[in-house]
């Protein structure tokens, strides 16, 4: 009895290292996307995001599809880094949705000299070849 109980704190500590080994990535690729932002580069930015037609980003236009029209719409949206300014993420919540699949959920923020916004998204991430990128952005 004491070793299946054993057995079953070791699977159970398995899969919390592996559950916080894929959270940490997911905040990588986030710091990372706060660190080209926060320079004024917004394609290293887009690299956090799945480089595909099949990107789905959900602002307060609509549904936008794919990579390349992402991010022309952020271009456009933020020309200079007046308009960028200093981005901050508080992230609130991750949920597992399979092996490959998470949920986060978070809050963002814009300083900036032209007045600051901000706002809550979702993005759901997929890990594909062993990298977490973006695969669905909704922003408001």
């Amino acid at each position: 009895m004491h070793i299946k109980l054993l057995l079953c704190f070791l699977l159970l500590g398995n899969i919390l290292q592996a559950q916080n080994t894929a959270i940490n990535a997911i905040k990588k690729v986030l710091n990372k996307q706060t660190e080209a932002w926060n320079t004024g580069k917004v394609e290293a930015f887009m690299e956090g995001y799945l480089k595909t037609d099949s990107l789905m980003f959900i602002g307060k236009t609509g549904i936008t599809y794919g990579y390349n029209n992402t991010l022309a719409n952020y271009k456009k949206g933020y020309p200079d880094t007046a308009a960028m300014g200093k981005l901050n993420f508080n992230l609130l919540e991750f949920k597992k949705l399979g092996n490959e699949f998470y949920f986060v959920v978070g809050k963002w923020f814009l300083k900036r000299s032209i007045g600051n916004v901000g706002g809550h998204f979702t993005l759901l991430f997929k890990r594909i070849k062993r990298q977490w990128v973006i695969i669905a952005d909704h922003s408001s």
